[in-house]
């Protein structure tokens, strides 16, 4: 097959469907018609000699090689998009557009005070929306553009993302500062597992990076509470007798006492994470500029 028998007009959708997983909400994405949208993955079908896509009850789910061209597809548009809009230069002072990011609630606390003050200052038109978007959702959604980007822990299985490393931060255990052992000089493994504790999760059940550690050491800790944000964790160790184990950039912000954890725990790793057809954008760029420089 040459290329110059395939109509380039057809991987613009071939793309959409690989955002969407979907037909119809690749023809929205599109501005076309679903039978549209039908016609040119058929056109595809018989120009690549294979399915591309399988129906599933999930939705349509790429083939093999579908799965291999698309990392190829993907670069091509964004570089022929950049090509043609690259005189159009980014603009911050009077940009006007909605950065959408991946955030859990300790990731929103540490970074937005800091990105909002930053972009009133400098770029008055963005406006910022932050959600959390499961792990096992983030590239899909960075391939559709419903995010700009993600702030989490390394993706190393999700090839098609960019990735840059912001920060490591290390863990502590948090106490209230009249606690019976604040006045201790350090905490004891017996002593923190006598200790009553919250475990933080948006899952509703199963270890967290503490658990696994003290696994390994054959030993476990007692769980009082469970929640699932990090943010009101804090609050409760301060009214009450309860330790929180917590990454030191969230424990610094509360009155609390704070001891070094007397077992191995591995660093929390924050990443930026974003889609590769977004490398050569100008205001992506702009924007993830500004982003890694607030951690440096």
């Amino acid at each position: 097959m040459q290329l110059q028998q395939i109509d380039m007009n057809l991987f613009p959708v071939l793309d959409a469907i690989y955002a969407t997983r979907n037909l119809t909400r690749a023809a929205e994405r599109l501005h076309i018609t679903q039978p549209a949208v039908s016609n040119a993955l058929a056109r595809l079908r018989r120009a690549l000699d294979d399915q591309l896509f399988i129906r599933t009850p999930s939705g349509m789910s790429p083939t093999p090689l579908t799965e291999r061209i698309m990392p190829r597809v993907q670069q091509a548009l964004s570089l022929l998009g950049s090509s043609v809009t690259e005189h159009h230069q980014f603009e911050p002072a009077t940009a006007q557009k909605t950065l959408r990011v991946s955030m859990n609630d300790m990731a929103e606390t540490l970074v937005l005070p800091q990105l909002l003050e930053h972009l009133q200052r400098v770029a008055s038109g963005i406006s910022v929306e932050s959600w959390y978007v499961p792990r096992d959702q983030l590239a899909k959604e960075l391939a559709a553009n419903s995010l700009d980007f993600a702030l989490d822990v390394p993706m190393i299985s999700a090839t098609q993302l960019n990735q840059h490393r912001l920060s490591a931060d290390r863990y502590q255990c948090m106490l209230r500062p009249d606690h019976p052992l604040a006045g201790e000089t350090s905490l004891t493994l017996e002593q923190y597992l006598d200790l009553e504790h919250i475990h933080v999760s948006s899952r509703r059940s199963g270890p967290g990076i503490a658990d696994m550690a003290l696994n390994k050491l054959g030993r476990r800790r007692k769980v009082k509470l469970r929640v699932q944000h990090y943010r009101v964790a804090p609050l409760v160790v301060l009214k009450t007798d309860l330790a929180l184990t917590v990454p030191v950039s969230l424990a610094r912000q509360y009155p609390a006492r704070c001891f070094e954890l007397p077992f191995q725990i591995p660093q929390m790793d924050w990443h930026l994470l974003w889609h590769r057809s977004q490398d050569e954008d100008g205001a992506h760029t702009w924007l993830r500029q500004q982003i890694i420089s607030l951690f440096g």
